[in-house]
């Protein structure tokens, strides 16, 4: 049962810091302000999304496991329908900076997932920890008794500086110069609710990592990514980081740039200091997808850009907190519960010898080993939460933390104690292997609980995870050292931009209904913090994605060189290779009648979208004609990615603005048909009439971004293309093709296309 909010006001008085105190009581004002509809609903949005407060779905049918839905259990709780968070319970991001948790942390959250939400934690991406169903009245109770460990939900969401991810091995990995951990922990004390960190235009995202070569911080992918390293001055080694800028994922990914090759550890705080200010000051505001760092880099160039943040490092007032921190490295060190030891025989035990094999990662510190806990989908219970703070307790001092690949770790484990720990953590059902090999598949919320989800993608991954399981020991190597990651649509939750095989949710009309789908992406790189991104190069039916990835495994194992990874293989082979391995799965839907599971989703049993749409409509030459044209845009921007491999970036960003052209062209035509890709300056304005001025384009999923990318590379047609030009036109292009499926399927179903409705 739930303790009442004024018997926890009392009981945590005396643990709550007094600033965190009071800005939890004047959220809950703000709540009951709210309520009485004296806030508006817009201003209070940033304030709880800050909290790290959301609102989420209710419509995702049931789980893979066929037991019940999260959402359908709940249905007796929605008075009002799922409309805001105040008509149905929401989910609550909580923080936890570089992933790093006590016991006492863990039991707090076991607490609280059983008290306030489902039954169920879940680590994201970034290494915070989600609880979904939580209705809104409770969060300021619950945060006080977050608050009450060392846990904060402050800026989680919103236009705010988000959790610091760090690797999760800083500190015990063999390939660093040093532990980054008190760095990482001195950028979350020092950037948290900072008065020049107030006036984003979105979201800034940092990261720290130990090392370069290691996925585990990802830094590539960051607004600002740190990665360790020393150099020597005067004979005295020094130690600093390698400083990248303007990396993210999302609908159009970047890569980070070096901002500075070295940055001493007492820069760095300054520093983000400085690039907080001018993205603050500088940054867009207005146009919320071009509002990253990311975008005020390209605007201005990267020498620019370091010319500015020196200016404004220059003329900062000195701050003593840059520095303070670097006096209490050495007395916050990590210490180990018991002695060294040595790895004892396992006996013939071959499950604990394959659970060594991937979970168990060597220490630089000798005789000490990381065991990591892998947790399917992320997901993890309150009995299994508090079982892993004792078993944290009884073999180290506490050293837990969450990753990025959805798991937790547990640090300086002697390794005489390897067996013990894999009993005891098979005991809570936490002993799976295959830890951050291809059965430890990574995959966003989706359509479960996400409002843009678009295709199930927990719903795959567990499906592809049991058929993998399935085959287990039998599966080659080198398919075992696949990352597969998965979204619910092209923002990139799950990161699969940076996978060896990714896949994100899509839609398409087949046979007059929606089908989900999965676009395949393939050439991104997980190692050397995510080192490069793919792209994708097909749409394949929701319910053939197994077929496809068992496809793609065995053409790898067929045509591979010898010990050649996937991410080479690809770049050898060349997309247009593998494609054509999976053309035919794209083609030949089954009749509906014959087979209705291949309309709906992976964990939903129901008709998938908005059901049947076009059957009966006197309409095929139009349809036919939208398919056609279609089909070639796609077409050409599959062709516009060869031209990329093979180093043509002129021709592949000219070939990607016609397939913009011919997408928008698609549309125009079921309303007007006299045009033509001659004249693209008629397209654009017949476009921009008739779909962009009319809001037809925008959706949930797209707004007016997606068509914003038209109106931009038509802005720039005939301009000279380099290669990462080239590549953001192609994401931007597959996107806004996206968004013309999407629209397609509203006109026709609310018979918005002229041409169809006199047909």
């Amino acid at each position: 049962m739930k303790a009442s909010n004024d018997l926890w006001k009392e009981r945590l008085k005396s643990r709550l810091p007094e600033q965190l105190a009071e800005e939890i009581n004047v959220f809950e004002t703000e709540i009951q302000l709210r309520s009485q509809g004296k806030v508006d609903e817009k201003v209070f949005a940033e304030t709880r999304l800050r909290r790290g407060t959301y609102g989420q779905r209710y419509d995702n049918g049931q789980r893979h496991d066929g037991v019940e839905s999260r959402t359908l259990a709940y249905e007796e709780k929605i008075t009002k329908g799922p409309n805001t968070v105040w008509d149905a319970p929401g989910m609550q991001r909580i923080k936890i900076p570089y992933g790093g948790m006590t016991p006492e942390q863990l039991e707090v959250m076991a607490e609280l997932a059983e008290e306030y939400s489902d039954g169920i934690a879940h680590v994201t991406t970034r290494q915070d920890i989600q609880l979904h169903f939580i209705h809104i009245e409770d969060t300021p109770a619950l945060m006080r008794r977050l608050a009450a460990v060392g846990i904060t939900t402050r800026e989680a969401c919103g236009n705010s500086v988000r959790n610091v991810t760090g690797c999760p091995f800083m500190g015990v990995c063999p390939d660093e110069p040093f532990d980054a951990t008190p760095y990482a922990a001195a950028l979350t004390k020092f950037l948290l609710g900072h008065p020049d960190c107030q006036s984003f235009g979105r979201k800034f995202k940092p990261s720290v990592s130990g090392c370069a070569q290691h996925a585990c911080g990802l830094g590539m992918m960051h607004d600002v990514g740190l990665i360790a390293k020393t150099r020597i001055v005067d004979g005295m080694e020094q130690r600093g980081f390698q400083y990248l800028v303007g990396g993210g994922l999302g609908a159009v990914p970047r890569q980070a740039k070096v901002f500075d090759e070295f940055v001493p550890a007492e820069e760095i705080l300054p520093v983000t200091q400085a690039i907080a200010r001018l993205f603050g000051r500088h940054g867009e505001k207005k146009i919320r997808s071009r509002a990253r760092l990311k975008f005020l880099i390209e605007k201005w160039g990267m020498d620019k850009f370091r010319e500015e943040v020196g200016a404004e490092r220059a003329k900062l007032p000195e701050d003593p907190r840059w520095t303070q921190f670097l006096d209490q490295i050495e007395a916050d060190e990590e210490k180990p519960l018991k002695p060294p030891g040595e790895m004892p025989e396992f006996n013939g035990n071959e499950r604990l010898h394959r659970w060594v094999k991937t979970n168990i990662r060597e220490q630089r510190q000798p005789g000490y080993v990381t065991a990591t806990v892998a947790l399917p989908l992320g997901d993890i219970t309150p009995d299994q939460l508090r079982d892993l703070a004792d078993i944290a307790r009884q073999f180290t001092n506490g050293t837990v933390r969450t990753t990025v690949e959805q798991n937790m770790v547990i640090r300086w484990v002697s390794k005489s104690d390897v067996p013990a720990l894999f009993e005891a953590l098979d005991r809570a059902g936490l002993g799976d292997g295959g830890a951050s090999a291809v059965f430890d598949i990574v995959a966003c919320p989706g359509t479960d609980t996400c409002k843009l989800g678009i295709s199930s993608s927990r719903g795959l991954a567990a499906e592809l995870r049991d058929r993998l399981l399935a085959r287990g020991v039998e599966l080659d190597q080198a398919i075992q050292d696949l990352h597969i990651k998965i979204s619910g649509c092209f923002n990139s939750c799950g990161q699969h931009h940076v996978a060896d095989i990714g896949f994100y949710g899509v839609s398409r009309t087949m046979q007059g209904y929606k089908v989900p789908h999965f676009q395949v992406v393939l050439g991104g790189q997980w190692e050397q913090n995510a080192g490069s991104y793919g792209l994708p190069i097909v749409a394949v039916p929701s319910k053939r994605i197994p077929d496809a990835l068992d496809r793609i495994a065995d053409y790898y194992l067929r045509t591979r060189e010898t010990d050649e990874r996937f991410p080479q293989f690809v770049g050898r082979i060349g997309k247009a290779e593998i494609r054509q391995v999976l053309d035919d799965l794209t083609q030949n839907p089954p009749e509906h009648d014959a087979d209705p599971d291949f309309y709906s989703d992976w964990a939903d049993p129901r008709q998938y979208g908005i059901g049947d749409i076009g059957k009966g409509e006197c309409a095929g030459e139009v349809v036919t004609q939208y398919e056609f044209e279609m089909t070639a845009a796609e077409r050409m921007v599959f062709e516009a990615q060869v031209h990329l491999e093979q180093s043509h970036a002129q021709q592949a960003g000219e070939l990607t603005y016609r397939a913009m052209i011919k997408a928008a062209k698609a549309l125009v035509q079921l309303q007007f048909d006299d045009v033509t890709e001659e004249h693209p300056d008629e397209i654009v304005d017949e476009f921009k009439e008739r779909y962009y001025d009319t809001e037809l384009i925008f959706d949930a999923f797209a707004g007016s971004k997606f068509a914003d990318y038209l109106f931009a590379a038509h802005g720039a047609a005939g301009r000279a293309f380099e290669e990462e030009p080239a590549r953001y036109l192609i994401e931007e292009t597959q996107l806004f093709i996206e968004a013309v499926h999407t629209c397609y399927n509203r006109v026709r179903s609310e018979g918005l296309a002229q041409t169809e409705s006199e047909a």
